[in-house]
């Protein structure tokens, strides 16, 4: 049977404490769409290599970067790095806070600002840091975040949004463990040994995954979460057709062949087996959410929908793995926010690779 991802027998989506749900105003709904060509995607993740490498390059000298058009947008702080940046073939912006300076206020809102309902994360493009309170935070804790974000002045922006970020868990089909349901993210393997991953908060909730017929498919044998939202499910024996898929929802397949870092404003695609196959673009990187559960950091914020069901689920741009679905707020009727594990974190804490 071949294995893809968010369908059954390939992709996977958890119930009970299924896609972690947070929200952010002012984010435009995402669309089902046909998933960028592999030509179009491929210059996206050569962007996005550029970006790593700039971001080694530049360290405290840049506050990060973003997609803007077809074009590449480096932040810097100095003419050195402007011209590294030019040389490289993307375009300088100059900025008055340093990626080091963000990351001081980012520490703040974490000492003084860390309370169930709150997200940041850095924007390049206006060099501040987006600090994110859901409509769950009133009274004294409105209170304690507000005082912490006009300490830090100008270099934090605030947003309010309604609704709260809570986990998306649901019952149904697909695959199952203790009752509960998510989507399989990537399927990976360590030399001969298959694995699939998926979200830490989905692998938290039992050991023996199986599909909607019952039939164990493998047993979780790694699962981080809070923290980071990652999990690794030992297939039970070698699928007969290892090809890591991922299912486009009545447009056939795509092979996933290697594993890439998101861009800010890059254009991409989500499976799940609640919603299927929608698109949106990534809004920011390195965000920190506050769940119920506790604190995960590092994610990718996008503008693409989801539901309960669609945990765990692929995060994709042409034949390359970004992200594994952590959390969200809304719908796929009238938008909403998803937050992204990244995919190469997880590779690197379970020594595993795409294939």
């Amino acid at each position: 049977m071949k294995i893809r991802h968010a369908r059954i027998g390939g992709a996977v989506t958890l119930t009970a404490t299924g896609l972690l749900a947070t929200a952010l105003a002012g984010v435009p709904a995402a669309h089902a769409a046909s998933p960028t060509a592999p030509s179009t995607a491929s210059a996206a993740a050569g962007r996005s290599a550029v970006a790593a490498a700039l971001a080694q390059r530049l360290g405290a000298h840049t506050a990060g970067s973003y997609l803007k058009g077809d074009r590449l947008v480096v932040t810097v702080t100095d003419a050195a790095s402007a011209r590294a940046v030019r040389a490289a073939g993307a375009v300088p912006q100059t900025v008055a806070r340093s990626g080091a300076d963000l990351k001081k206020v980012m520490a703040a809102l974490k000492r003084d600002a860390t309370v169930p309902g709150t997200a940041w994360a850095a924007d390049p493009a206006t060099d501040q840091v987006v600090l994110t309170m859901d409509g769950t935070v009133k009274g004294s804790a409105l209170k304690k975040v507000k005082a912490a974000a006009a300490r830090q002045g100008t270099a934090v922006r605030t947003e309010r949004v309604a609704g709260a970020f809570r986990t998306f868990t649901r019952g149904g089909e697909a695959i199952y463990t203790s009752g509960a349901r998510c989507s399989l993210g990537f399927n990976v393997r360590s030399g001969s040994t298959y694995y699939f991953l998926t979200a830490g908060h989905c692998t938290n909730i039992g050991t023996t995954w199986t599909d909607s017929s019952g039939r164990t498919l493998g047993r979780t044998v790694r699962s981080v979460f809070p923290g980071h939202d990652y999990g690794l499910v030992q297939y039970s024996s070698t699928p007969a057709d290892t090809q890591g898929s991922v299912s486009l929802y009545g447009s056939g397949t795509r092979d996933i062949t290697g594993a890439a870092n998101a861009a800010v404003g890059q254009t991409v695609y989500r499976s799940g087996s609640t919603t299927g196959l929608h698109s949106g673009r990534v809004t920011a990187l390195n965000q920190t959410v506050n769940y119920q559960e506790g604190s995960v950091s590092g994610l990718i914020r996008t503008t693409v929908c989801a539901e309960p069901g669609d945990s765990g689920g692929s995060l994709f741009a042409g034949s390359s793995a970004l992200g594994l679905t952590s959390g969200g707020s809304g719908d796929c009727t009238s938008g909403g926010t998803t937050f992204f594990q990244p995919v190469t974190a997880a590779l690197s804490a379970f020594g595993v690779s795409i294939y």
